[in-house]
């Protein structure tokens, strides 16, 4: 592997974390701003 794709390798992992970590945190916000326009508990 030369520098440059090996540098890409690593450097993607971050931004692929980040991503599944947004998708994530929308969607609990989504279900919590839900829960409490309906009145009910998270848990």
């Amino acid at each position: 592997m030369n520098t440059l794709a090996l540098s890409a390798y690593v450097l993607m992992w971050p931004a692929v974390v980040a991503v599944v970590l947004f998708v994530i945190s929308r969607a609990f916000f989504r279900e919590w701003a839900e829960a409490r326009r309906d009145g009910r508990r998270m848990i």
